[in-house]
């Protein structure tokens, strides 16, 4: 699917990157860190889009460092953009991954191989199955 340029992914947190526990933080969804840490290593400009704000939205990036994951942007189209309320919220981006897609969330193993165009390659690790590379 992803043609050879690096590409501007919106990406929510909540039950998107983990589990929703709103207002605190769930559990990571399975693949979902080893996908984002594919895709930021890869290039690509990867946004936090979410609906948290002030704290909370706080918590979700530090969540998101501890992690290895720093986002491009948060929360806007790029990291010096001001807010202002004359301006459409809409983001731009070429692909966003989030739970309230029509038909639902379909999962990090789906969101890969329709990514990188193919099965990701499993090892076992911890009882758990992880990404290679």
């Amino acid at each position: 699917m992803l043609p050879n340029k690096h590409l501007i992914i919106a990406i929510d947190f909540d039950g998107t990157i983990v589990e929703d526990a709103y207002p605190k933080i769930g559990k990571p969804l399975i693949f979902a860190l080893d996908t984002i840490k594919k895709l930021q290593a890869d290039g690509h400009r990867l946004i936090l889009w979410t609906y948290r704000s002030g704290q909370k939205l706080t918590e979700a990036v530090d969540f998101c460092k501890e992690q290895g994951i720093e986002f491009y942007a948060v929360n806007k189209n790029y990291p010096e953009e001001e807010f202002d309320g004359k301006i459409s919220r809409k983001i731009h981006a070429d692909l966003f991954i989030d739970d309230r897609n029509v038909g639902g969330f379909i999962g990090w193993t789906e969101i890969y191989r329709l990514i990188f165009n193919h099965e990701p390659e499993l090892k076992k690790k911890k009882g758990l199955f992880s990404f290679l590379k």
